[in-house]
């Protein structure tokens, strides 16, 4: 127990002279946004997710076989959405290859771009958003979390990919040390889990206040996310290399 407490206490609050720096407790930032905006698009877009690609995928299939409820048109835009946004973050990895913390806080600003559209759309619709923009919620949030998925792998911290738990979960049963690791990290692994739970949970309370609402302390956490990431990245030590 000590130990789990120990690696869960060193994921939130790094210790100086750490490989990855204030990498972890950003990214599980990102993972609570996840949470958030996926939140949003399944319980206030009609039953579609834009950060778990498994999930939509899944439910394409369902619609495709005729399920009540749901739109195959809805996941297919979602998912080309996600893959665009996937290929901004591939390039901006390749930009900003050699310097892991501008490659975060530029993904992070566009981020924060995106879901600024999002909470203006919100707001104009005024809770109430019609099939346009429904879709356009799809496409800026999708954007979004396909470039925040594409920029994680990048960095490459492990078991904190911000949007897929499938192997974090795996990770975590069978005891194995991710890819790059030097060893299992259970106490990561279940914060990884909890701050997707955590935005998902924020996420469906907000959304009983307001669409708008949600899209703004999404749009927040991101601001002030991006805004520290920013700071942290004006630095050369070592956790910024690849």
């Amino acid at each position: 127990m000590r130990k789990l407490l120990v690696d869960a206490a060193h994921t939130l609050v790094p210790p100086k002279g750490d490989r990855h720096g204030p990498l972890p407790p950003l990214m599980l930032t990102l993972t609570v946004l996840a949470g958030l905006v996926d939140a949003v698009s399944y319980l206030g877009l009609g039953q579609v997710f834009v950060a778990n690609m498994t999930g939509n995928v899944v439910l394409l299939g369902f619609a495709l076989a005729g399920a009540a409820g749901l739109s195959a048109s809805a996941s297919v835009v979602s998912l080309a959405a996600f893959l665009v946004g996937a290929v901004a973050g591939g390039r901006f990895g390749t930009r900003f290859a050699a310097h892991r913390g501008r490659l975060l806080a530029s993904a992070m600003a566009l981020q924060a771009v995106l879901v600024a559209a999002a909470f203006v759309i919100a707001v104009v619709a005024h809770g109430r958003v019609g099939t346009p923009g429904r879709y356009a919620l799809i496409v800026t949030l999708g954007l979004a979390m396909g470039t925040q998925t594409a920029v994680a792998r990048r960095i490459g911290v492990p078991d904190l990919t911000t949007t897929v738990l499938t192997q974090t979960l795996t990770g975590l049963a069978a005891g194995s040390g991710g890819a790059g690791d030097v060893g299992p990290r259970p106490a990561r692994r279940i914060l990884s889990v909890l701050a997707m739970v955590l935005g998902a949970l924020v996420g469906a309370l907000l959304l009983d206040v307001g669409l708008s609402l949600t899209l703004g302390v999404a749009l927040g956490l991101l601001v002030v996310a991006a805004v520290v990431t920013g700071r942290l990245a004006a630095t050369d030590a070592e956790w910024v290399r690849p």
